[in-house]
């Protein structure tokens, strides 16, 4: 039977152990930042046509500006997702750039929200044997569901944005038919002034 200070050094040293966990894994996200986020942004890249999928692994700001634009932004979210901060205003901002892209394109919403599933699959790839070595599986089950929250989030900011969309299309629908009725009326007027009547 445990004595209370042996119950208490016992949790003080489980702490710490985890502690080891954390930052096991931590390391290696940090250490393989780079390669991640290549890999997922080629990830990201192959859910386009064949024909875009090449352009957009480009990174340059002026001749590949969407390409630019998701680097920018899942290098921000994987910042934000090793600190923790998967409820951030940064988080959401960058989803929401992505979110915009992927939103007026031929995605259905599973497809529009995937690529944040895809980091798991570029993490997995890339430290798979090195995460098993490292002995940090029992931390990379608390960090999958900040993966997971991601996916949530970006799937509110893709219906917010397919309701954008819908709402500008009714009003460019309503325009070109106030712009087709005031078109008539002036044919008609001009019509009428000449004498002739419209049937």
């Amino acid at each position: 039977m445990y004595h209370f200070g042996q119950v208490d050094l016992f949790q003080r040293n489980l702490k710490l152990d985890l502690s080891c966990y954390v930052m096991a894994l931590t390391k290696l996200l940090t250490q393989h930042k780079d390669a991640i986020l290549q890999r997922w942004l080629n990830l990201i890249a192959d859910t386009y046509p064949t024909e875009a999928s090449a352009f957009l692994k480009g990174k340059d700001r002026f001749s590949n500006p969407v390409g630019y634009t998701i680097s920018q932004e899942i290098n921000a979210l994987y910042e934000e997702l090793l600190q923790g901060r998967v409820d951030s205003d940064k988080t959401a901002a960058s989803l929401d750039n992505i979110i915009r892209i992927r939103a007026i394109q031929d995605f259905s919403p599973q497809e529009a929200v995937s690529f944040v599933f895809l980091l798991k699959k570029a993490m997995l790839e890339e430290l798979g044997s090195e995460i098993e070595k490292e002995q940090s599986f029992r931390e990379w089950l608390d960090f999958e569901p900040g993966i997971d929250k991601l996916a949530s989030i970006a799937f509110d900011k893709y219906v917010e944005c397919r309701e954008k969309i819908c709402e500008l299309r009714v009003k460019e629908v309503k325009a070109d038919k106030e712009i087709a009725v005031k078109l008539l009326n002036l044919v008609g007027g001009a019509n009428m002034e000449h004498g002739e009547v419209m049937e």
